[in-house]
């Protein structure tokens, strides 16, 4: 038997090196797009549900701290998308406030209670934005 040369050992080939980090790479935009998705998705929610459920319904659902966080989280979730649509340097910072904010919200909103797809939205949004927020840039 024949001891294989150096070159023959597991050193991987510039082509599977490429293709490696062309697979990462598609992985990376994958994930990106499932953050971006559900930061949009997270925005109309909880736009839709300030604006519509919450100023129809009254009470404990139009009071300052729990309307303004509702309407920072939609905000932030625009802003994060944007930021990673435009592949910002700064938009894994922006994904870890955001989902700091998602979170806030999505206890709060099931507090007061009848803002189920909101709350779900949140938690989404929070839970992908944490992990683009840990991934590297």
């Amino acid at each position: 038997m024949t001891q294989p040369t150096h070159s023959e050992h597991s050193m991987p080939s510039e082509h599977s090196m490429r293709s490696e980090r062309s697979m990462r790479s598609i992985h990376a935009e994958h994930f990106m797009q499932s953050c971006i998705d559900a930061c949009n998705d997270c925005h109309q929610v909880c736009l839709q549900t300030a604006m519509n459920h919450c100023l129809n319904t009254g009470g404990k659902h139009v009071e300052p701290e729990h309307f303004r966080l509702m309407m920072s989280c939609a905000e932030i979730c625009q802003t994060s998308a944007n930021f990673q649509l435009s592949n910002s340097s700064f938009s894994h910072r922006l994904c870890a406030v955001c989902a700091e904010v998602c979170e806030a919200c999505a206890v709060d909103c099931r507090k007061i209670g009848g803002m189920d797809e909101c709350v779900e939205a949140c938690k989404k949004c929070a839970e992908s934005c944490r992990q683009m927020a840990g991934a590297q840039h």
